[in-house]
């Protein structure tokens, strides 16, 4: 769902104002994932964090494709008719990381809802080509719901990442209008199964994007929600409107209300909250050991 309303965005607070880099990092990272024909939610989602991270030679992949099959109002992503799968993606990814000499690395995909099992094969052959390649490193996926499928779900499972990620993205009330092809209840059941499934084998995360007219309270119990489904690890960020075709930011959260929720959060139980304007799903993952 878009908005109609073109106004121009509203200035960005000073917090918000980025730096940019210049480590010659950023520009072999880039050549890289050139050279290797991949995708990033760094690029495609247009996320703001992507020069520091890229200057680190830190990215996160995105798999199965640059189209998705969903149209978030928050996303930048494109939607459109996907391609078919490249099988040897996954090789690729894997080699990308190697590369890179990654620790920790995170696989995203779009949205696969042309797909039977939304994508979660092109997930475990992907994690499994990076694991042999990479023996040691810590994987993390942020997945799509899988429309909740059991099979979907226990695939991914079968190849043993160490964190599995998915956003629960804003509360309740603004579901609807934030991504409207999928529900506040499923993403909470996908995350409990996941628990329910293996336990304390793996850790659970998601992430909630603050600024589209949320109030605190509606906040706090995203929070217990997620702690009822049994969530390990909290990410809070501001969100930013990537394009004018997008939903408006209704609100810039400053830095010491971010803290407050950090405070809150870990109080609710949450073993790792990264709370803060900048944060994203997978910003400084590496900062959580899984050990």
């Amino acid at each position: 769902m878009t908005t109609t309303d073109t106004k121009p965005r509203p200035r960005l607070p000073e917090w918000l104002r980025i730096k940019l880099p210049t480590s010659d990092t950023f520009s072999h990272t880039r050549s890289l994932l050139a050279e290797l024909k991949l995708h990033t939610v760094c690029e495609s989602a247009k996320c703001p964090n992507h020069w520091e991270c890229w200057s680190k030679g830190t990215a996160t992949f995105m798999i199965a494709g640059d189209r998705c099959t969903r149209a978030c109002g928050f996303c930048a992503v494109s939607t459109a008719k996907p391609l078919a799968l490249e099988t040897d993606e996954p090789m690729r990814v894997a080699e990308a990381t190697r590369r890179m000499k990654l620790k920790h690395v995170v696989i995203t995909a779009v949205a696969r809802d042309d797909l039977k099992d939304g994508g979660a094969e092109h997930f475990r052959l992907t994690i499994e080509a990076v694991r042999q390649l990479n023996p040691g490193i810590v994987i993390e996926v942020l997945v799509p719901d899988f429309n909740e499928s059991d099979a979907a779900i226990e695939n991914v499972l079968n190849a043993n990442p160490h964190i599995f990620n998915h956003n629960l993205e804003t509360v309740r009330r603004l579901t609807p209008s934030v991504r409207h092809r999928a529900t506040y209840d499923r993403s909470l059941a996908v995350l409990a199964k996941v628990k329910a499934k293996r336990g304390d084998a793996i850790h659970t995360k998601s992430g909630i994007m603050l600024g589209l007219g949320e109030q605190e309270e509606e906040i706090y119990t995203a929070m217990q929600d997620l702690r009822a489904a049994n969530c390990d690890i909290l990410t809070l960020g501001q969100y930013l409107q990537p394009t004018l075709k997008h939903l408006p930011v209704i609100e810039f959260v400053s830095p010491d209300r971010f803290a407050a929720y950090k405070v809150r959060a870990e109080a609710m139980g949450f073993v790792h909250v990264a709370s803060g304007p900048m944060v994203r799903s997978s910003y400084h993952a590496d900062e959580f050991s899984v050990r």
